[in-house]
C-alpha cells in the first residue's frame, strides 16, 4: 500500500507555490485544468523561456516531467528533487535567469552590509 503523504486538496497548495518559486524564470506555469490532482501528485503544466513546452508531475518523490505538450502524461523521465533542478536540467534560459536574479540579491546584500558597517 503506498503511503499518502499529501491530499487531494492539498497537493495544488503545495503546486501553486512551487510554482510561484519558478514564476520569473519560465514564460508560464499552472496547474494542468485537465489533468486531474490526486493523493498522489498533481500536474503542472510549464513553458521554458525557450518556448518549450512541458507536464509535469509533482509528487512526494519530487518533479517528473511526464510530457512534451501540456496535460500530457504520456512519458516517464528522470525524477527531480526540486524545480530547479528539473528546470536546469531542460532549459539554460532558466539557469542564465536564476542566476542572475541570484547574482543581483547577493549584491545587494552585500550593499546592505556595507551601508550599516
Amino acid at each position: 500500500m503506498s503511503e499518502q503523504v499529501l491530499d487531494e486538496e492539498t497537493w495544488p497548495q503545495e503546486a501553486e507555490a512551487a510554482i510561484n518559486d519558478i514564476r520569473k524564470h519560465v514564460k508560464f506555469a499552472a496547474i494542468s485544468p485537465r489533468l486531474r490532482s490526486s493523493n498522489q501528485c498533481v500536474f503542472i503544466n510549464i513553458t521554458t523561456l525557450e518556448e518549450s513546452h512541458y507536464c509535469v508531475e509533482m509528487s512526494a518523490l519530487g518533479f517528473r516531467i511526464v510530457g512534451n505538450q501540456y496535460n500530457d502524461n504520456t512519458l516517464t523521465s528522470d525524477i527531480y528533487e526540486t524545480p530547479y533542478a528539473m528546470l536546469d536540467t531542460i532549459s539554460v534560459k532558466f539557469r542564465e535567469s536564476f542566476g542572475k536574479e541570484l547574482i543581483n540579491k547577493l549584491a545587494d546584500l552585500a550593499n546592505t552590509r556595507s551601508e550599516v558597517a
